[in-house]
């Protein structure tokens, strides 16, 4: 019985570490006079809010990265939600996974909780769209 609840722990801290250590390297980069240039010039920006300890930030992250390569013409930008609350307030972006999407001073799109490369891929390619 005390092996099975020493395990448990074990295990639990083995998640934990591999989580932090997925997002812990993301960094904020949002940058707000980035922002509204790319704003005022009707460029495509996509925000990302994530936290370190999210498991599905740390799987949004490197689509993300990804689609960076993809998406040549779209700016990204991210922030940590926890530690950039001014951010967040500025966007009115709640939670961290949340995924927003704009054009010119227009919010496009806004998703919680995507993780799969195609539901990404097709709320950035709303930018597109308009």
């Amino acid at each position: 019985m005390l092996f099975k609840i020493i395990m448990k722990i074990l295990a639990f801290f083995i998640l934990l570490i591999s989580t932090n250590s997925l997002a812990g390297e993301y960094k904020t980069d949002f940058n707000i006079e980035k922002f509204k240039l790319a704003q005022k010039n009707g460029k495509i920006v996509v925000i990302h809010s994530w936290n370190k300890s999210c498991s599905t930030c740390a799987k949004q992250k490197p689509i993300l990265e990804k689609a960076k390569k993809d998406f040549e013409n779209v700016i990204f930008m991210n922030f940590e939600q926890i530690k950039n609350k001014d951010i967040a307030k500025l966007l009115n972006i709640n939670y961290w996974t949340t995924i927003v999407v704009y054009k010119g001073n227009k919010e496009l799109a806004r998703e919680i909780g995507l993780y799969k490369e195609e539901g990404i891929y097709n709320l950035i390619k709303k930018g597109n769209q308009s």
